[in-house]
């Protein structure tokens, strides 16, 4: 019922909305050959959860969890909710034990992975949630390569052919093509040769697709000017820093794109402060609760929304895959959904679009 009502009340969003099979490399973005176990899998993940009839269990099943979640983005938490739920939901019995950071620490993500590696009690699967894929490859594949569990990464979706060690799949949604349908938005918003800034994140694949492709569509496609770049490392002070700069030193900037939450809340604390939230545009990243709450406020203009909960499904349902043995049907990319949002929406629309994106990780 809620995907005939999604549907229904947002029939130009399809494309951006529900999950395509795209990669995205160093070429851009390309199809998936292997599109249609995506879409059946999507099916699965959309769908009500079917429990485990045909296995039995003599002990739970042991899962890993290292990510960055003590960073102001509600993503992290959000889709370990929403995989605890769908795997009790598959009447799936498990223990979770979680290895948090913040995006910022990649040092500690190295020690998460050593005692991961050497612990007592193996594990069943690993899910990682890398700071950054570049600085985490060694890390990745040192998981990859053992045989007592299976690994996933979270948050990537761009494999590496020249590892020697691959992971079993990846799950994500497409920073590129968040970048593709928040520049659509915001040309059609703002118009052609606009003077803007960046609140850019840590140097790397993320980051380069959630800036950089944004930027490059937004100079080519509307002849914008990008007056300034700011790296901010994915932090909320590295967001207001950039706001801060760009008023004393870029008066002519009329938008500010943010490349994560926490960016975001910083660049509209500091624009709120400084009085300027209605003479500045700005743009967030992922949709989260407090993204949203901030659109509603009217002190954000829009954001690429994620589909939030998709993620920790879809792992919940690659688990209950894998032990069913059916791991052939789960794909190697797996790409949430994604659209934007934004401040023209009413409040109908943001709750209906809230309760299918946080249906088991909540509203609030």
């Amino acid at each position: 019922m809620m995907g005939q009502i999604y549907k229904n009340v947002f029939p130009t969003l399809l494309t951006a909305c529900f999950a395509v099979p795209w990669f995205v490399n160093a070429d851009g973005i390309r199809p998936d050959a292997d599109s249609r176990k995506l879409d059946k899998f999507q099916e699965t993940v959309s769908g009500e959860p079917i429990s485990l009839a045909t296995v039995s269990f003599e002990k739970p099943v042991r899962i890993a969890l290292i990510y960055p979640s003590a960073d102001i983005s509600d993503f992290w938490i959000r889709n370990y909710t929403a995989l605890k739920e769908r795997l009790i939901a598959l009447e799936l019995p498990f223990e979770i034990q979680e290895f948090t950071s913040r995006q910022i620490e990649h040092s500690l993500q190295t020690q998460y992975t050593d005692q991961v590696l050497s612990s007592e009690a193996p594990y069943d699967f690993v899910i990682f949630g890398p700071s950054e894929l570049g600085v985490q490859a060694g890390n990745i594949q040192k998981l990859s390569a053992s045989k007592d569990f299976k690994t996933f990464i979270w948050a990537f979706h761009t494999p590496n052919e020249q590892w020697v060690h691959q992971p079993d799949s990846w799950f994500d949604f497409s920073s590129a093509m968040g970048a593709k349908v928040l520049c659509q938005h915001v040309l059609e918003e703002l118009g052609n040769e606009v003077e803007f800034s960046a609140n850019r994140g840590i140097p790397g694949i993320t980051d380069t697709q959630r800036s950089q492709g944004f930027i490059n569509c937004v100079e080519e496609k509307g002849d914008w000017l990008t007056v300034y770049e700011h790296f901010g490392q994915y932090q909320k002070i590295g967001g207001a820093d950039g706001v801060r700069l760009v008023l004393g030193n870029f008066p002519e900037v009329t938008m500010i794109h943010n490349a994560n939450t926490a960016m975001t809340m910083g660049a509209v604390d500091a624009l709120g402060k400084a009085d300027m939230l209605s003479e500045i545009y700005v743009t967030g990243w992922g949709g989260t609760a407090k993204e949203i709450e901030k659109i509603r406020s009217d002190e954000l203009d829009a954001t690429p929304m994620r589909m939030s909960d998709d993620l920790g499904v879809a792992t919940a349902e690659a688990i209950k895959f894998h032990l069913e043995e059916r791991e052939a049907e789960v794909p190697l990319i797996y790409l949430g959904r994604i659209t934007v949002v934004h401040n023209k929406m009413n409040d109908e629309e943001l709750n209906q679009l809230t309760k299918e994106a946080f249906r088991y990780s909540g509203q609030n």
